[in-house]
């Protein structure tokens, strides 16, 4: 589904305790905790400053949970972060090994047509990056001629920029993450496949980018904004540093849309969505309305939205498959304990998918000449 959107603001949603919990998680407790207590805050992150605020808002009192979440095994061996930053470049410095074994250098969803699975699940991840690139208008044959200066916002390992540079044999591609094992990793890539004087990655924090002003004429953005904390810096920076006449694409995981006399999801969803922040390191969600609302308040043009969710349905079930087998599972125990609690949280995002509560959204505009 695509959208050529003209969106009003998106209302605030505010995070609150949910008054269920999953079956499956009640009976565990109850087998497992004799006597449950409340704990603190679901979707914070203690650190030796105070609190990290994890949550699916921002204007949370923060859940308050008295039965016991599968993650939480993994929660007391998690060492204390001083930022936000800090705790997500830990999480990939920690995992991105074990993605990188099992999966290969795209750390994304694959594309999966309509919906149906599929075994090559690294070509699923390759053609996520073509499909996003033919949806927002470029492609080998198109922008060949127009594309030089590619950035990578959250470029992980630098997968998407190393192929984007075999795409585009002109352009130079340059990539930024929190996480210095994935910068290293990244340029040691670069460097094996031959791209090491195209493709170049560093420690380079999104919302306040080393880059001078229109630098780049393409902006890309496969799955980070999550890990955005200010949606609207984020949005304003990838604008900044966008080359007029330049690109953005953003391909990232949103809450749904709320739903006409809705004023914040419902309780349930909330607190599905902040054991996912806590497990991820994600601080608020928002809607792909409010991106497209952010995308117009910069200015840019061509503002155009698409819903993915079907496409990439069947990608948390194949990541749980590999987890429980028996490479997956030492992979965990060996990556460390943030790794663990991440894999424990992995159905909770199948879930969010199937139930609608989690849409995988493109965003794609101009930055006007």
């Amino acid at each position: 589904m695509q959208t050529r959107v003209s969106v009003p603001r998106a209302p605030a949603v505010i995070s609150r305790v949910g008054a269920q919990h999953e079956r499956i998680l009640r009976q565990q407790a109850a087998r497992t905790v004799k006597s449950a207590s409340a704990s603190p805050a679901a979707s914070s992150i203690t650190t030796k400053r105070g609190t990290v605020v994890c949550r699916a808002s921002s204007s949370s009192p923060g859940p308050i949970r008295s039965l016991f979440n599968l993650e939480d095994i993994a929660k007391p061996f998690i060492s204390a972060k001083d930022t936000l930053n800090e705790g997500i470049a830990s999480f990939y410095d920690e995992s991105s090994g074990l993605w990188e074994d099992v999966w290969g250098e795209h750390m994304h969803h694959g594309y999966y047509p309509g919906g149906a699975p599929r075994d090559d699940h690294v070509q699923a991840q390759v053609d996520m990056i073509e499909r996003s690139l033919e949806w927002a208008g470029l492609d080998a044959t198109t922008a060949e001629d127009g594309v030089d200066r590619i950035l990578d916002v959250g470029c992980g390992i630098g997968g998407s920029s190393r192929h984007m540079a075999r795409m585009w044999p002109g352009c130079v591609t340059r990539g930024i993450t929190l996480s210095p094992v994935q910068a290293k990793r990244a340029n040691e890539l670069a460097a094996e496949q031959g791209l090491g004087d195209r493709s170049t990655f560093q420690v380079a924090d999104a919302l306040n980018q080393p880059f001078d002003d229109s630098s780049f004429d393409l902006v890309w953005s496969m799955e980070s904004g999550e890990h955005m904390p200010d949606k609207g810096k984020f949005v304003n920076e990838l604008a900044r540093v966008c080359a007029p006449g330049g690109r953005i694409l953003i391909v990232t995981w949103c809450h749904r849309i709320l739903r006409e006399g809705e004023k914040t999801l419902p309780d349930d969803e909330l607190q599905l969505l902040d054991r996912i922040c806590e497990g991820y390191y994600l601080p608020r969600w928002c809607s792909v309305a409010e991106y497209a609302r952010l995308c117009a308040d910069e200015g840019l043009v061509d503002v155009r939205t698409a819903d993915w969710s079907e496409q990439v349905s069947p990608f948390w079930r194949a990541v749980i498959r590999t987890a429980l087998t028996w490479r997956g599972f030492v992979g965990l125990l060996r990556a460390g304990p943030a790794t663990v609690r991440g894999g424990l949280v992995m159905p909770l995002m199948h879930q969010g998918l199937r139930r609608g509560t989690i849409r995988f959204n493109l965003i794609t505009a101009t930055k006007p000449r």
